[in-house]
């Protein structure tokens, strides 16, 4: 039986994380973080909600962290501007 909620939760995750082409990363990581802290918390059926509702919300941003831009002022008072 806990074979089974672990597998269901392993297809749930897969499943969601193909839901979407732009979300893929962040819905399979809101799936994984999901599944792992329900099944610390509730075990079994725990971690089968917690990678749907995961899925559902999404996680974090892993492999694209959010750009920013960097500006100043030169000698002459020009701005100049570079994206990190």
């Amino acid at each position: 039986m806990r074979k089974m909620f672990v597998i269901a939760a392993t297809c749930t995750a897969i499943l969601a994380g193909t839901a979407g082409a732009n979300a893929q990363e962040r819905t399979f990581t809101g799936a994984a973080i999901g599944a792992g802290t329900g099944a610390v918390i509730a075990g079994p059926p725990g971690a089968v909600v917690g990678g749907v509702v995961g899925a559902v919300v999404g996680g974090p941003r892993i492999s694209h962290p959010r750009r920013y831009k960097s500006c100043w002022r030169d000698d002459r008072g020009y701005r100049h501007c570079r994206w990190r």
